[in-house]
């Protein structure tokens, strides 16, 4: 289907059979979605119209591949579709989903905000005579699992990032800047990672004024930047200039720093739902089970559509330093085999 589902209601079908091996090979090193994607939720009828072009083409399965949005079109498909197997394939960067220990795509979505911010401490630690004061924000809605991962950077209990900010732990606009201060006048220098939708207690996100600057088709809100209406107070407040950096979706797409892990965790959840498929099962997604021990290692497993479809499964209250301004050791044992071979050392004079 070209587009996703889209592809589907518009019969935009390809058969890709033809793809020699070498095309296979270098399409999983190929960024985005080769096929396109999309943020459509479905409509009255669109079901229906969706098993008319199912009959048509005697399609026996149905593999679609996404995050809790993508799971809940899976079951509308399958109420609307006879004799056709319905499989879910976990993907999203923000690691929300219920039923799964991780998805495909956090594991190199990690690993580039971790590497990231480390080299950020390193040209912010250079630059702090002139420019002592950075911010990253991070996606992740209104999950902490990818802005956490900047705490991977960390080798050091001295180390930047100084101060991770998630979701989970809504914050003070005054008790940031009083942080940020705190670090400042001790280091000499900062470096802040915030998530795209940090709140304050009160629900808000910061710097949010009036109504959000967009919402999708499934109600997901998007506001103006935090970390820039961040850098100007704690600019205004510290007297030193603050700079800010939003990667945006180059987070998502940036093939130069995927997980090896994950990429090949990506094609373990993919084989495994054809074969699902060929078995007869239907209406379920994929799942990652994760075994106990000290060795890291995976098995598929499979979760309800109907438990993963519009659910957000965020952080956990172990995985967050009590203080809310970083991540717990739990944290770093869980992302760091996700993240692939060790991050890149530096050298300091």
């Amino acid at each position: 289907m070209r587009f996703g589902i889209l592809g589907a209601l518009r019969h935009e079908l390809i058969d890709l059979g033809a793809l020699d091996e070498p095309r296979l090979q270098r399409l999983k090193r190929t960024p985005s979605s080769a096929l396109g994607s999309c943020r459509y939720k479905l409509q009255p009828g669109d079901a229906e119209r969706i098993a008319e072009t199912f009959g048509s083409e005697d399609v026996e399965a149905f593999v679609y591949i996404g995050g809790n949005d993508s799971a809940d079109t899976s079951l509308q498909v399958a109420a609307a579709t006879r004799g056709v197997n319905v499989i879910g394939v976990p993907k999203t960067i923000d690691n929300d989903l219920a039923g799964t220990d991780h998805s495909p795509g956090y594991g190199s979505a990690a690993r580039f905000v971790a590497q990231v911010t480390r080299e950020t401490a390193e040209d912010t630690r250079a630059m702090r005579a002139t420019d002592p004061i950075r911010l990253i924000e991070v996606m992740g809605r209104n999950a902490g699992w990818l802005p956490g991962a900047a705490w991977l950077a960390r080798k050091h209990d001295a180390d930047a990032p100084h101060l991770v900010y998630v979701p989970e732990r809504p914050r003070s606009i005054e008790d940031i800047v009083a942080d940020v201060q705190r670090v400042y006048r001790s280091e000499g220098w900062c470096v802040i990672v915030l998530c795209e939708n940090q709140p304050t207690p009160d629900g808000r996100v910061i710097g949010a004024v009036g109504e959000p600057r967009w919402v999708d088709a499934f109600g997901h809100a998007y506001f103006e930047s935090p970390a820039q209406w961040l850098a100007q107070r704690l600019q205004s407040k510290l007297g030193v200039r603050v700079r800010f950096d939003k990667p945006g979706t180059i987070q998502r797409m940036a093939t130069a720093y995927v997980s090896s892990t994950d990429r090949a965790e990506a094609e373990l959840v993919g084989r495994q739902a054809v074969r699902l498929a060929a078995a007869g099962t239907s209406e379920v997604m994929v799942a990652l089970e994760r075994d106990s021990g000290p060795t890291y290692r995976v098995r598929t497993g499979t979760a309800p559509l109907a438990t993963v479809a519009n659910e957000q499964r965020r952080l956990p209250d172990e995985f967050v330093n009590t203080d809310g301004k970083g991540l717990s050791q739990s944290f770093v044992e869980y992302a760091t085999p996700l993240i692939g071979e060790p991050l890149p050392e530096f050298v300091r004079l």
